[in-house]
Parts: C-alpha cells; structure tokens; sequence
C-alpha cells in the first residue's frame, strides 16, 4: 500500500505485516544461517503459521505503540529489515535493530533503513534516546551503528547465551540532539 523509497537503487522500506507471512518465511529460510549467527530473530517461524506469528506479534507491538518491523524489500524481494524491538514514547526511548539475508548485504540498506526509523522516531514521535545492541563478534552491526553516529556505552559481559556461546553485548545508542546535529551537518555537507 505505501513504501519510502530508500534511494536510486530501487530499494524500499515498508511495514512488515502478518500478510507477508509467505514471503518472509521465504526470506528466513534463505538466510537464516547467516541472521542466525548472533541473533535469534526469526528461529520460531519454521512455516507459514509461525511466521504469521512472529509478524502479528511485531503488529500487536505497533498497534500498541511498542515496537514494530520493517521490511526492506529489493528488486521487489523481501531482503531483511529493521525494527523497533522497544519503544517507549513516554520515557523517549526505543531501541532499534536488523537482519539481513546475505545476498543483500554491502549495500547499505541497513544504514539508510535505520536511518529513516530513527528520523521518524527522533522528529514525529519524541525519542530523545535510540539504542542498538549488538554481539561483540557482530562487526556488521556495530558498523552500522557506527555509521549512523552513535556511541558505544559500554559492554555486558558474557550476558547473552546464544546456540551454546556466551556472547558480550555492545550497548551504542546516540541521543536526540547528537542525531540532529549530524544530520544537519550531513544536509549543509551535501549542499
């Protein structure tokens, strides 16, 4: 129904919702080795009913001004996406994070993706702080933290047990008037 484009290459970002269960299920199965490596995101949707799930849960969480996914689709093909795993309008927190099969990655998707959620989350809804965590050994994700500003504020130690490994959490997370500032500057440098 409605997408924002996310640059010349074609690529689009859109609400995922419980319809694309089908194509998301499609998209899992053909990276799921790779989304799996640090995170568990997509393990329980094994068939198109679990994979409604996963996607009405996340629908639940937007309906509830909690959280929310968005797909990134390429070529008109579902590619990974973005989130919202919390939201806290009240508070002015929220945190946001990816995945990525591995056919789409290099592209920068992710960082133009987040970007458009953190704008939105910044500038229409109030967040004074966005967080992004990220496994230690996730080198992709902390670039990307790195690309859109952030800061890192510190390591959880061994706080996550994922496929049988204890996995430190790098804590980044960049603050209301820092994004601002960067993206004024980024606007004055393109002029």
């Amino acid at each position: 129904m409605y997408a924002t484009t996310l640059g010349d290459d074609g690529a689009e970002l859109r609400p995922l919702d419980p319809w694309y269960a089908e194509e998301f299920l499609a998209h899992l199965d053909r990276g799921r080795e790779f989304i799996g490596q640090y995170i568990a995101f997509g393990a329980r949707a094994t068939d198109v009913d679990s994979a409604r799930d996963v996607l009405t849960d996340y629908a639940d969480k937007r309906a509830a001004d909690s959280g929310g996914l968005h797909g990134i689709w390429l070529d008109r093909k579902l590619v990974g996406g973005v989130l919202f795993r919390t939201f806290d309008a009240q508070q002015g927190t929220c945190e946001v994070g990816c995945w990525l099969e591995p056919a789409a990655t290099g592209r920068g998707l992710v960082t133009r993706a987040a970007t458009v959620l953190i704008d939105w989350a910044v500038e229409q809804r109030g967040i004074h702080r966005v967080e992004w965590y990220a496994a230690s050994g996730n080198r992709p994700s902390i670039n990307v933290a790195q690309r859109l500003g952030m800061s890192q504020d510190g390591v959880l130690r061994e706080n996550r047990l994922h496929r049988g490994v204890r996995h430190d959490t790098e804590v980044w997370s960049v603050l209301a008037p820092e994004w601002r500032a960067a993206r004024a500057r980024a606007a004055h440098n393109d002029h």
